[in-house]
């Protein structure tokens, strides 16, 4: 037992720590383990305007503003109930009635044995740091009152590039709420994921460099479809030049982009056009079976009707389709040439309506087709009779609806786009063989215009002979005073089965060939030996489906029955995997036959 000598000592030692605690320049007190006040000090009694003993047990809660006093018992009791320290913020009542905000310091003591004896705490006055925080939230919701008024889109990032907040425009535009911006992968569902790839780290340096830099990327619209936008990242400084946030200013350049990339486009085409050796640099005749297509020409220039135009291999339908097209009012855009023939199967889809990134092996990067290169202008589709079965449902679809998809995209794409045609081929056989459809007839063959063959055009060639003397000569440095007689009634008189691309080449050959001032021509150039026509033992249909089931069984076995991936058959035939696989099930091929057994 402690002798009252002892328990004087520590009634004395108590009191002093008492009268200390009494003059530090904080509110501080002790509480029982029950959570019951033992003790305030006397700076804490005075500003409450209480005693020490109204102050005790829970007689304190009266200086604790009513609306706070729920919440911090509420925190009180979670405390003692954890034995964690811990801190709420609540507003007290000083002794002439005004409340400040205090935070609130809990602070458990323990035993030897770490059962909690007493709980210490300390009571901050923080009124001016909350009226600065207040001031700060007013200013925040003022700026953000006003870039919600500003009709372009703003991201608000923190200083690492992660958003904090973006304008009610941008909200409006993507179609997200301000909980969405500031959750995970925000820039994921917002950017097209080739443009995060290719510019990361670009914005990884530029943030970390702190200067102000911007990039051109797809922006998700909430109709789900992409638009190109420049994106402007301004840094915002503190008095000590720390970067606090940047400001990211976003501009629709769509129209900007979409024209560009249609102008380059065009300038290939026209370059294309430019470099490549044309049959002709302008129509030449004056007989009667050219003056009737010039004036069919004369008169659906004007409209935008689907043209048809039908003759023989080097009659020129090019340029009358030109000539349709520079007498039209799209005479000032695009002229898109495409020959349908010399495109391989495989590949004319995309040539026609492009391709996503990814759609095929070899499709590195987005390309634009050439429909869409045409936008607003005129296509021109020459021997359109050679076009694969699933090419003419895509085209029809192109007359029918006025939008494309390009090849991995199920996205339409609307395009404005005059169609030209043209063939060499008798296409309403081939819709009887079934191979063309007789809908996509209807709807090319609008208006029909007949080329006529040379041999119909007899009066126009001395003039023809004429010009391409005059053409090639000057290329050569020749110039020829005197046509032989002889030579322009045997012209007349050959049946040119080659139109007047032969006339052309026969004249090129002469110029090339001739000696002094006279163009020498060897009249065997004329003759032509007729292969003979091919015995029909079996249907052409037939001999066709033969062949592609053995150059397909050819490549499974090259291939050890690998269809897909490198090395494997479709990559060997040019094919996508799926049409392979298609052609594998009509065509009844068991490919499983050409697998080679794994060795153990």
């Amino acid at each position: 037992m402690s002798s009252p000598g002892d328990g004087s000592s520590r009634s004395v030692e108590s009191l002093d720590i008492r009268l200390i605690v009494d003059r530090i320049p904080a509110f501080t007190w002790s509480a029982h383990a029950d959570g019951s006040v033992e003790f305030v000090n006397l700076r804490w009694r005075e500003y409450a305007g209480l005693s020490a003993e109204e102050s005790q047990g829970w007689g304190w809660q009266a200086a604790i503003h009513p609306e706070d006093l729920p919440s911090l018992m509420r925190k009180w009791r979670e405390l003692l109930t954890s034995g964690e320290p811990g801190d709420t913020e609540a507003r007290m009542r000083r002794h002439d009635g005004v409340f400040r905000w205090f935070l609130i310091r809990f602070e458990p003591f323990r035993d030897e044995t770490e059962k909690i004896a007493m709980w210490y705490g300390v009571s901050t006055d923080i009124e001016d740091l909350k009226q600065t925080e207040e001031k700060l939230r007013e200013d925040e919701r003022e700026l953000r009152r006003i870039t919600d008024a500003i009709p372009q889109t703003i991201v608000v990032l923190d200083p690492s590039g992660a958003p904090m907040y973006a304008n009610q425009t941008a909200l409006d535009y993507t179609g997200l709420t301000a909980e969405d911006v500031t959750s995970p992968r925000f820039r994921e569902r917002i950017f097209h994921p080739e443009d995060l790839e290719r510019l990361r780290d670009q914005r990884k340096a530029a943030l970390e460099r702190g200067l102000p830099f911007e990039a051109e990327m797809r922006a998700l619209r909430k109709d789900a479809q992409h638009r190109w936008f420049l994106i402007r990242y301004n840094p915002f400084r503190n008095e000590q030049g720390q970067v606090i946030r940047w400001y990211a200013t976003g501009t629709d350049i769509e129209d900007r982009v979409r024209s560009e990339e249609r102008t380059r486009n065009e300038n290939l085409a026209l370059r294309e056009q430019i470099d490549r050796d044309s049959m002709f640099e302008d129509i030449v005749g004056s007989s009667e079976a050219l003056r009737k297509v010039l004036s069919q020409v004369a008169k659906v220039a004007a409209s935008d009707s689907t043209v048809l135009i039908l003759g023989e291999t080097g009659t020129g339908k090019e340029l009358i389709a030109r000539a349709i097209h520079k007498r039209s009012k799209r005479a000032d855009r695009a002229f898109i040439g495409v020959n349908c023939a010399a495109i391989p199967p495989s590949l004319i889809a995309s040539e026609l309506f492009g391709h996503e990134k990814g759609a095929f092996t070899g499709a590195a990067q987005r390309r634009m087709g050439r429909f869409e290169s045409a936008n607003g202008g005129t296509i021109f589709l020459d021997e359109v009779g050679d076009l694969p079965a699933e090419i003419q449902i895509a085209l029809l679809r192109v007359l029918q609806e006025r939008e494309i998809e390009r090849v991995g995209s199920s996205r339409p794409i609307p395009v404005d786009v005059r169609v030209v045609a043209a063939t060499h081929r008798d296409l309403k056989a081939l819709v009887a063989e079934g191979n063309f459809r007789q809908d996509l007839l209807y709807r090319l063959n609008v208006v029909p215009i007949r080329m006529p063959p040379l041999r119909e055009r007899a009066a126009d060639i001395s003039l023809l002979v004429e010009y391409f003397i005059d053409r090639f000569g000057k290329r050569a440095g020749k110039k020829f005073t005197t046509i032989d007689k002889k030579l322009l009634k045997a012209f007349q008189a050959y049946e040119w089965p080659g139109n007047v691309r032969e006339l052309q080449n026969v004249i090129e050959r002469a110029v090339i060939l001739s000696e002094g001032d006279n163009l020498a021509v060897d009249e065997t150039w004329l003759g032509r030996e007729q292969a003979p026509a091919p015995s029909r033992t079996a249907t052409l249909g037939g001999t066709l489906v033969r062949r592609e089931k053995e150059m397909i069984e050819a490549a499974l076995k090259e291939s050890q029955g690998r269809i897909s991936g490198p090395g494997g058959a479709a990559e060997k035939l040019g094919l996508p995997a799926k049409t392979l696989d298609s052609k594998i099930r009509r065509l009844r091929i068991n490919k499983y036959r050409f697998k080679v057994p794994q060795g153990d």
